[in-house]
């Protein structure tokens, strides 16, 4: 008894395959950034990022913070 049509499967896969790119892109940004260039604890950032997409679209809009290019190396 499956309850959802090949169409919604289609969508979910899609959904997660969008969600494991975006958590992915995170977390190597995440690994690469220095802690001034980040908006609160990497730690928060990668349970967030981990738990929905919406952590991780979160992280892009405000958990970035400019780091000057002295400063990044």
């Amino acid at each position: 008894m499956d309850s959802l049509s090949d169409r919604q499967k289609k969508i979910i896969a899609v959904a997660l395959v969008i969600h494991l790119v975006l958590l992915t892109l995170t977390w190597r940004d995440l690994r690469t950034r220095p802690e001034a260039g980040v908006r609160g604890r990497k730690r928060l950032w990668r349970v967030a990022a981990t738990m929905n997409t919406t952590g991780s679209v979160a992280y892009w809009l405000f958990g970035r913070r400019r780091v000057p290019e002295a400063a990044a190396d």
